[in-house]
C-alpha cells in the first residue's frame, strides 16, 4: 500500500519543513517531498493541513495507562494500556515491571509475549525490568517486601519468554557491578535506579557497561558540593543517557531548565513513568499492589510519596518546549530518536527514507490528532 501525508509540517531531528509531504510504501517511509516540488499522485492521500508530523514517540519507561496495567499479567489490561499509549502519540513502548515476586514477573513476561504475537495498539518489542534489584533504602513506590539481590539467572529465564531491553538496578548493592557486566554481555541495557550510589560507584558501574540513569533525580543520590552523587553524575557525564519525567512534579521547572541547558540533548530521553491512572479520572488507583490516590493528576502513596505519574508523552514534550524554548527540530530527538539509538533500533525515531512509518500527528497545542503505525493510520 502506498500513502501520502500531504500539506503538513514535518519535524524530525535536524529537520523542520512547512507544507511538505511524506510518501509511504508499505510500512516504510519512501520519500520526503518539500513544498513547491511535484508530489506524486497517490490515491491514498491524507491531508494533514495545520498539523505537525513527528516521529512516533517511544516510551521506554511506562507501567500503565488508560486503566491498563503492565504489571497485572492480564492480556486485556495490557491491550488497554497499548491503545492508550497510541492515543498520546506513542507508537513503541517498553512495558515496565516493578519490584515483584519472581512468579509475578514471569506472568508479566508471558502476557507481553502474547501481546507481541497480536498487537492492537502501540508496539511492545521488549520489556523494561525496573526492580527488584534496587536499594531497600530507596524503594520509593516500589514494594520493599520483594527487593532482592541482582540475579542474572532469573533474568535469563525471563528473557527466554520475552526479550529484555533494559534492567533498572542499584549497582552499589552486592553483586551489582558484576550484574551490569553480565547484562552487557547479553546485550541488555542497564540503568542505575532507586540507588544510593556515590559518584565513584557510578563510574565503576559505567566501566562495567552501565548505559542509563532511571528517572533522573528521583530516588537517587542528590548533588552535594563534597559528593556529586548520581544527580551530579548525570549532569557531568557526556556518555550516560538519562530518563526524565517532565511533568513539573517529579522535576520542578527550574530543574528541567537546568538539565536541558547543561546536558547534551543526545543524552536525554523523555519518559512518562505512567501508571494505569494515566488517561483516567482522579481517585483511588493501584501500582504494584500498593494503593495510590490521584489528586489533580498527582499520584501518591498514603505516605505522600510520588507513585509514578499520569503524564502523557505529548504533554512532556509540550512542557519542555514551553520551559526551554529549544527549537522543536532539536528537542524532538528526546521523544524517540535518542531512545531508539540507545536500544540499537536503527529504523525508528526519524522521518527519513528507509525508516519505519511510525508517526504522530500533533495539533498546534501538542494534542494528538492521530498516529500512523507501520504505515497504517490508527
Amino acid at each position: 500500500m502506498r500513502r501520502l501525508i500531504s500539506h503538513c509540517r514535518i519535524v524530525s531531528p535536524g529537520l523542520d519543513l512547512e507544507d511538505a509531504a511524506i510518501e509511504i510504501h508499505g510500512d516504510t517511509i519512501h520519500a520526503i517531498h518539500r513544498s513547491g516540488a511535484a508530489w506524486p499522485v497517490i490515491e491514498e492521500t491524507l491531508d494533514a493541513s495545520g498539523l505537525t508530523v513527528v516521529p512516533g514517540f517511544i516510551d521506554i519507561h511506562t507501567h500503565g495507562a488508560g486503566g491498563g496495567d503492565a504489571c497485572v499479567a492480564d492480556l486485556a489490561s495490557l491491550r488497554r494500556m497499548a491503545r492508550a499509549k497510541l492515543a498520546e502519540g506513542v507508537t513503541t513502548f517498553l512495558p515496565t515491571s516493578l519490584t515483584l515476586p519472581a512468579a509475578d514477573l514471569e506472568a508479566i513476561f508471558r502476557t507481553v509475549a502474547a501481546y507481541q504475537c497480536h498487537p492492537d495498539g502501540a508496539l511492545a518489542p521488549a520489556i523494561h525490568v525496573e526492580g527488584p534489584f534496587i536499594n531497600p533504602k530507596c524503594v520509593g513506590a516500589q514494594n520493599p517486601a520483594y527487593v532482592r539481590p541482582p540475579d542474572l539467572a532469573e533474568m535469563d529465564k525471563l528473557n527466554e519468554i520475552a526479550p529484555i531491553a533494559i534492567i533498572s538496578v542499584a549497582t552499589e548493592m552486592p553483586g551489582g557491578v558484576e550484574f551490569v557486566r553480565g547484562a552487557a554481555q547479553r546485550g541488555w541495557r542497564t540503568s542505575l535506579a532507586h540507588s544510593a550510589a556515590t559518584y565513584a560507584q557510578f563510574l565503576d558501574a559505567k566501566a562495567a557497561g552501565l548505559t542509563h540513569l532511571t528517572h533522573f533525580c528521583n530516588q537517587m543520590t542528590p548533588l552535594h558540593h563534597r559528593e556529586i552523587g548520581l544527580v551530579g553524575a548525570g549532569l557531568l557525564d557526556r556518555e550516560i543517557r538519562m530518563e526524565m519525567i517532565c511533568d513539573k512534579l517529579h522535576l520542578c521547572p527550574d530543574m528541567i531548565r537546568l538539565t536541558f541547558q547543561t546536558k547534551p540533548l543526545a543524552q536525554i530521553m523523555l519518559i512518562t513513568d505512567s501508571i494505569s491512572a494515566s488517561h483516567q479520572e482522579d481517585g483511588p488507583h493501584e501500582i504494584g499492589g500498593l494503593s495510590v490516590t490521584v489528586r489533580n493528576g498527582e499520584a501518591r502513596l498514603a505516605s505522600g510519596t510520588i507513585a509514578g505519574s499520569t503524564l502523557r508523552l505529548n504533554q512532556a514534550l509540550a512542557n519542555v518546549f514551553e520551559l526551554t524554548g529549544i527549537p522543536l527540530a532539536d528537542l524532538i530527538a528526546t521523544t524517540s530518536y535518542n531512545q531508539a539509538q540507545s536500544l540499537g533500533w536503527n529504523k525508528l525515531g526519524k522521518i527519513e527514507s528507509g525508516y519505519f512509518a511510525d508517526l504522530a500527528l500533533l495539533r498546534p497545542d501538542f494534542s494528538v490528532q492521530g498516529t500512523i503505525l507501520r504505515g497504517v493510520p490508527t
